[in-house]
């Protein structure tokens, strides 16, 4: 079982990705990645929902450094496949930018993370994380990809804890996306065929269903035919 399978496994199992070590090939992409929230609309919102989301679409949090640095994080977590796309390509990047102010619990601890990562890209390698070469940028996910329960690693607390919410993010902005979806294999809901209550259970209560009411509402050929009543409420078709 591959990286991204694993991911699917927990996700679809519940468990998330909370305590998963992940890490794969980064794409070689360097194009900055821009802030495209979404805009506003009529969708069922109550007025002060609609004044929330006025005030999140106007507001700026993270800058075009930090979208850039998460853009390689997430491809990172989640790179692209033969038959799935990479986390920016379900623009995942513009998901958490989003996030971050629709959900102010997060902008300290993102924004510390990212500035963790950058100190030790910097005391590394004398770049910022989203500068350094792909194997550099692994050689950093590698020490913090991974939970440290036992404390083996003090000093990558800090690392170890960003890196956990940026993939539980990550996995929750392209899983709920429609390209995440088809990487499930997720259908939504579908019609199942009827037809009626099961004989042993009509046994059981010594009731039977009318010849005449069976064939016309249990014909599985008539499915999509919207059912007709006269006045009286007989049903006609």
């Amino acid at each position: 079982m591959d990286r991204r399978d694993t991911l699917k496994t927990l996700l679809v199992g519940t468990v998330g990705g909370a305590t998963l070590g992940t890490i794969g090939c980064k794409t070689e992409s360097k194009e900055p990645v821009k802030s495209n929230t979404p805009t506003t609309g009529d969708y069922g919102r109550t007025p002060s929902e609609k004044d929330w989301d006025e005030k999140v679409f106007a507001d700026t949090f993270l800058n075009e450094q930090e979208l850039e640095s998460i853009a390689v994080l997430c491809d990172i977590i989640l790179p692209p496949t033969p038959t799935a796309g990479s986390a920016t390509e379900a623009k995942v990047p513009e998901f958490i930018e989003f996030i971050v102010k629709d959900l102010p619990s997060h902008q300290v601890p993102l924004r510390g993370g990212l500035m963790w990562l950058n100190t030790e890209s910097n005391k590394r390698f004398n770049k910022v994380f989203k500068d350094a070469s792909s194997a550099q940028q692994i050689e950093i996910i590698e020490d913090i990809a991974y939970p440290d329960p036992e404390g083996k690693k003090p000093e990558m607390g800090p690392g170890i804890s960003f890196f956990d919410r940026m993939r539980n993010l990550t996995l929750t902005g392209y899983y709920t996306t429609r390209m995440g979806f088809d990487d499930l294999g997720y259908k939504g809901n579908s019609p199942n065929v009827w037809d009626g209550v099961p004989d042993e259970v009509l046994k059981d209560l010594d009731v039977a269903y009318d010849p005449e009411w069976t064939a016309k509402c249990i014909d599985q050929s008539k499915r999509e035919t919207i059912a007709e009543w006269d006045n009286d409420g007989n049903l006609i078709n």
